[in-house]
């Protein structure tokens, strides 16, 4: 089983579109720090993601506490404290994969040799499981909801899907 650690923006979009089972599905486990659960939990509040990820904390959504919180805070410098916490989280932990979906902690996770994916790479790893049927439709359904999504991202979805 794939260590994976995931950052809020993709259980927030995820939840948005009904589809945060295909973490697990894809997973089975997915560790999340303190801050990442207080953010999409308790900030989040009546918003997507809060209910579906409280009720899969203690299934398969794990919450792992960060050692180094000196750590942490340097990487608040850069980062919001959730992504801080995701990249200090693994840099104790060593995942096989994390799930970022901001350009800057992506980058960052980068140059640490950390293996990324972000939500819309879940949802077309979900699609080539055969886990969702349309990516191109659930990807379209994100935008919708206000994900920013480029039209040049876009063009290379759809180029890959061959759509």
């Amino acid at each position: 089983m794939k260590k994976v650690i995931s950052d809020a923006s993709p259980l927030i979009a995820l939840s948005s579109i009904s589809q945060l089972e295909v973490l697990q599905r894809l997973f089975q486990k997915i560790i999340i720090p303190e801050a990442v659960y207080y953010e999409v939990v308790e900030e989040g509040r009546d918003r997507a993601g809060a209910n579906e990820v409280k009720s899969a904390v203690g299934k398969w959504i794990e919450i792992e506490k960060v050692s180094n919180s000196d750590e942490v805070e340097a990487l608040r410098a850069i980062l919001d404290y959730g992504e801080a916490e995701v990249i200090a989280l693994a840099q104790e932990l060593k995942p096989d994969l994390l799930i970022l979906d901001n350009r800057e902690p992506r980058i960052f996770a980068g140059h640490l040799n950390f293996e990324v994916i972000g939500t819309i790479g879940i949802i077309i790893l979900a699609y080539e499981k055969g886990f969702i049927d349309n990516p191109y439709k659930k990807i379209l359904e994100l935008r919708e909801k206000g994900f920013y999504i480029g039209d040049h991202l876009l063009e290379k979805i759809k180029k890959y899907l061959d759509i």
